[in-house]
């Protein structure tokens, strides 16, 4: 039998970690590209953040992507370009604006899950559906701040 250190383990762990980061940014850079072939992978963040979020004005896209506000704002006009997002107007104070998805970028995203060529998804579709809930919620500790 063979006993591992706690550090070896978490050098595993970190090991695994970057060989994730680096299948996820290249399945990002891929699912932007079936989108649309200008789309970068943070407006495919944005998009997915908005996807989950609704309607969200730029400083709280900023702060949940922990980037700056101008990084947004040039985001939001590549999608509106694309016709991916559009503004909303706060119902309450008609001066803040929302950044919001547009049918055209609701169903492309409903495309990238129902085409399931990604890397990411590729692989997890094998996988059985009790390994993926608690890979998922292993990753949400992990992600989760002490």
């Amino acid at each position: 039998m063979t006993i591992i250190t706690m550090d070896a383990a978490v050098a595993a762990v970190e090991e695994q970690i970057t060989v994730l980061a680096g299948n996820i940014r290249a399945s990002m850079r891929d699912t932007a590209l079936f989108i649309d072939p200008t789309l970068q992978p943070f407006g495919l963040k944005l998009m997915r953040t908005l996807e989950r979020c609704g309607p969200t004005h730029a400083g709280a896209l900023a702060e949940n992507l922990v980037v700056d506000k101008s990084i947004i704002s040039r985001q939001a006009r590549a999608l509106f370009d694309l016709g991916l997002i559009a503004t909303q107007a706060d119902e309450d104070d008609g001066r803040v604006k929302y950044f919001a998805l547009t049918p055209l970028a609701v169903q492309k995203l409903a495309e990238v899950r129902a085409n399931k060529s990604t890397r990411l998804l590729n692989r997890l579709q094998s996988w059985p559906a009790e390994d993926l809930t608690r890979f998922a919620e292993l990753l949400a500790r992990l992600n989760t701040p002490d």
